[in-house]
């Protein structure tokens, strides 16, 4: 586990269910992007003070396998600041049966834009 996330509360911690294992007995990759999305989307959404879209996904790499039995936690910090955009780190861990330390599992940037009520692209409030 990084030192930032041992320091840090998870924004999202699930399990998955049997519906998301693939063939090979992994959880699929979408499942975990998904959470992810929704994990980085709590956090925009903080920060933007209202709705968000999501607008880039840096590149990410499956560091290792997502088993059914896994406790998945993902940890969101602001990594930067647009007028109308703004970048989430995000962090995926696994607490798995018979390992002692968390399992790094992937990584990436989410980007978001802040909307208004028309799905428009709006300024983000000035920072906390």
């Amino acid at each position: 586990m990084t030192e930032t996330a041992a320091r840090r509360e998870p924004i999202l911690r699930v399990v998955p269910r049997p519906r998301d294992i693939n063939s090979n007995g992994h959880i699929f990759g979408g499942w975990v992007l998904s959470q992810m999305d929704i994990a980085g989307g709590v956090v925009a959404s903080r920060v933007a003070h209202g709705a968000v879209a999501t607008i880039a996904i840096d590149a990410m790499k499956f560091i290792a396998p997502i088993l059914l039995s896994d406790l998945v936690s993902l940890y969101a910090r602001v990594e930067r600041r647009g007028r109308t955009s703004v970048a989430i780190a995000i962090e995926v861990l696994a607490e798995r049966q018979g390992v002692d330390q968390p399992i790094p599992l992937t990584s990436a940037i989410f980007t978001y834009v802040a909307i208004d009520e028309m799905a428009q692209p709006r300024a983000l409030p000035a920072q906390d």
